[in-house]
């Protein structure tokens, strides 16, 4: 690509009559901001101004971030009047359906898109790789081009635009200096859009991701009005009954190796009828057995199907648990990541654990 290509015109920056000078286009924050990272915001909304219609698209089984990043990019599509259409392999965790344009994601099972054209332009984002965005890619066309939007370390870059940031505490993160690179005038709207992100993936500002530049950010959204206190209390406190049935059924299997430096948890089909409980009631549940004194890998085992586990990995000192996720093919960030194994649950949970010993 150029410079002429990569930094902005008038002309690209042009919207219903809206201009933003190259001369404004610059950040407030951009004397920090690293000048590969800053080149990869301008390719970003580059792309955004270059194409018209889009399909936006998170991971399957999307969590607060995923969601809130989806609705983030509709939100700016939406000002600067794009078509688009977002959409997920799985629902909307109903917790996060208080967000704006969160009823608007449709369900790539329920076939909303089967009658249309394969999309040309697509965003991807808080999606390691490309395969995470699971049956949606029936509705993205062979030569389609791709802006991917992520905080992973395991991402590979895909797509013709990659604006990564593997420090960044989540993907809302990247898309708050994506909004600010392009001088992009926020309401409460967007911010509590964004703030959700921050919040969840940095498990209310607990973690270890939580950054001046992340607290600094929160402050900025706060000061639009945004009701931080009750996004909290909605995704981190509150607790449906069939989740605590869930939490009991998981902790009675609370199972320890390794002088108990690695302990986990096991849920079943049967526990998901049983209990009445959805995937969403698993948000959380692999930090039980993280949080205990001396515990330096939870994990949690999920048998999807006979044959199927899915694996959510924590780590609570100094383990990467993404490169163990990895030996698994699968993925994400040094102290929280997962992955699915094709074996029998006993098998799966063996096999997990015998790694995390090695490792360990």
């Amino acid at each position: 690509m150029s410079n002429k290509e990569a930094n902005f015109t008038q002309e690209q920056l042009q919207n219903n009559g809206k201009v933003l000078s190259a001369a404004n286009s610059h950040s407030q924050l951009d004397g920090a901001l690293p000048s590969s990272y800053a080149h990869d915001l301008d390719r970003a909304l580059t792309f955004i101004q270059k194409h018209d219609q889009f399909l936006v698209v998170a991971h399957v089984n999307p969590d607060g971030d995923a969601i809130s990043s989806t609705v983030a990019i509709g939100w700016l599509l939406s000002q600067w009047n794009k078509s688009f259409t977002m959409v997920n392999a799985n629902e909307v965790p109903s917790k996060l359906m208080f967000l704006s344009k969160a009823d608007e994601i449709l369900v790539a099972e329920q076939g909303h898109l089967k009658e249309r054209e394969p999309f040309q332009a697509v965003i991807c984002v808080d999606c390691a790789d490309y395969a995470r965005i699971g049956s949606i890619s029936d509705w993205v066309a062979p030569n389609a081009h791709i802006l991917n939007i992520d905080h992973h370390p395991t991402n590979d870059r895909y797509g013709d635009v990659a604006l990564i940031r593997e420090d960044a505490a989540a993907t809302a993160e990247i898309l708050f200096d994506l909004f600010d690179r392009g001088v992009i005038p926020l309401s409460n709207e967007i911010a509590t859009i964004l703030y959700t992100g921050l919040l969840t993936d940095t498990g209310g500002f607990r973690y270890s991701n939580t950054t001046p530049h992340v607290m600094e950010i929160a402050s900025k959204l706060l000061a639009y009005g945004v009701k931080g206190n009750v996004i909290a209390e909605r995704l981190l406190e509150a607790i449906s009954k069939p989740q605590m049935n869930l939490i009991q059924r998981g902790l009675s299997r609370l199972s320890y190796a390794s002088d108990e430096r690695i302990a986990w948890l096991y849920i079943t089909p049967e526990d998901m009828q049983q209990t009445g409980a959805s995937n969403e009631d698993l948000e959380g549940l692999v930090n039980y057995p993280r949080n205990i004194e001396g515990v330096e890998v939870g994990l949690l085992f999920k048998e999807v199907i006979p044959g199927r586990v899915k694996v959510s990995m924590r780590s609570a000192g100094d383990i990467n648990v993404a490169a163990i996720a990895q030996i698994f093919d699968g993925g994400g960030h040094v102290k929280a990541a997962g992955c699915t194994v094709h074996l029998p649950l006993e098998e799966a949970i063996q096999a997990v654990v015998e790694q995390v010993k090695q490792t360990l």
